[in-house]
């Protein structure tokens, strides 16, 4: 039994010497750096207890039917766990049940909404209540197929004895904690890419039908890591491509991951958007990418500690930086041209509510516009919406 309570109480100093200054993980890294006594087996285990935590602290912060961490490993968990039994055998039973069901056990039924818990208004969704539950797993760890290498792909990962299922003909969902590196050819072969993401792809097949032979300008225009410049090389072809972000770190990683993906030639450089648009790109594009700065919600499935870190004053903060960028950017599409605007968010304010402003304001057409959920394949919610320039 001491040694569930000596796991508790370190899961509560580690908790309480966080300040949302950086990400948790990095926190933990450095917890654990400074105190060697852990091994591997009790980092893993205090690190669950601790992201169960940010899963569920919005409900269990003034929780009495128990101890709150080891409900908060029950509500997460879906097999039965040891410090879970040791503490509350009564439990037990449940362990196997539903999210839905174990919050009726522990008598939270009625506050299972606030898991999500935030006023502001969310894009449209076919089962919100599906989307705040979502929020009690980890999500799940996906890579997509580049053309030509399919075949590949499924040896590789069937004769190293990994274990995948096929989501699409050129998505898969992989078991978390194998190590691909040894396998694959990241970047070359598959890139490292969550579900919602490469559901992002689907918005450029007008860009493809509509421009079919035609030469294709293309600018990421906040390219990060240029995961959505490889999408789409991958999904346009051919493409003439400009890769900008703020920080020259950032395209620093991004080249690196070019080469390994055998990028064809392309330009990059550092540029703010939300001051001014880069000098000589003005009415030179087909397609301009916008994969804004956002408030990431519909990601906290892996980062649960925004749960409780994210203020939603923030929210208006995003928005007038996104459409500083907008403003900018649209300048560079050509007339008969497109842009894809694209958030990790759920927030109608960074969604819903800035196609309007793309129509309103800048004068596109909207042709589609997405939210691209996730939680049913745990996997991220992302939106999406394709522009034409008349």
């Amino acid at each position: 039994m001491s040694r569930w309570h000596s796991y508790i109480n370190s899961a509560r100093q580690i908790l309480d010497q966080y300040s949302c200054g950086e990400p948790f993980a990095a926190h933990l890294k450095k917890f654990f750096a400074a105190h060697k006594k852990y091994g591997s087996a009790d980092r893993r285990y205090i690190g669950q207890l601790c992201y169960s935590w940010f899963r569920c602290a919005a409900i269990l912060k003034e929780y009495t039917g128990g101890e709150p961490l080891a409900a908060a490993l029950f509500l997460c968990s879906h097999t039965a766990q040891p410090l879970v039994e040791a503490l509350h055998p009564e439990w037990l039973l449940n362990a196997g049940q539903s999210p839905a069901e174990k919050m009726r056990v522990l008598g939270l039924e009625k506050n299972s909404g606030s898991l999500f818990p935030f006023s502001s208004p969310l894009s449209s969704m076919d089962d919100p209540d599906a989307f705040v539950l979502s929020h009690l797993q980890q999500p799940g760890f996906f890579i997509r197929i580049r053309p030509g290498y399919r075949e590949a792909v499924w040896q590789k990962l069937s004769g190293a004895g990994i274990s995948f299922s096929e989501i699409s003909e050129t998505c898969l969902s992989v078991s978390a904690g194998q190590s691909l590196d040894a396998v694959l050819a990241i970047n070359r072969e598959v890139v490292i890419q969550d579900l919602g993401s490469q559901r992002v792809g689907e918005l450029l097949q007008p860009v493809k039908e509509k421009r079919k032979g035609a030469a294709l300008t293309v600018w990421d225009c906040c390219a990060a890591s240029g995961g959505k410049s490889i999408l789409a090389r991958d999904v346009l072809g051919q493409i003439k491509l400009t890769v900008t972000d703020i920080r020259e770190s950032i395209l620093v990683n991004l080249r690196k991951r070019f080469r390994e993906a055998a990028m064809p030639t392309y330009r990059s450089f550092t540029a703010d958007l939300s001051q001014q648009l880069p000098a000589g790109m003005e009415n030179s594009q087909v397609l301009v990418m916008a994969d804004v700065p956002c408030s990431g919600s519909g990601t906290w499935g892996r980062t649960p500690e925004q749960l409780l870190c994210f203020r939603e004053e923030q929210l208006m903060a995003y928005q007038t930086l996104q459409r500083a960028i907008l403003r900018n950017a649209v300048k560079a599409i050509q007339p008969g041209g497109f842009l894809l605007y694209s958030t990790c968010s759920v927030f109608r304010a960074e969604n819903e509510e800035q196609v309007r402003f793309i129509q309103e304001e800048l004068q596109l057409e909207r042709m589609e516009s997405r939210l691209l959920t996730g939680y049913a394949q745990k996997a991220d919610t992302l939106f999406a919406a394709l522009f034409y320039k008349p």
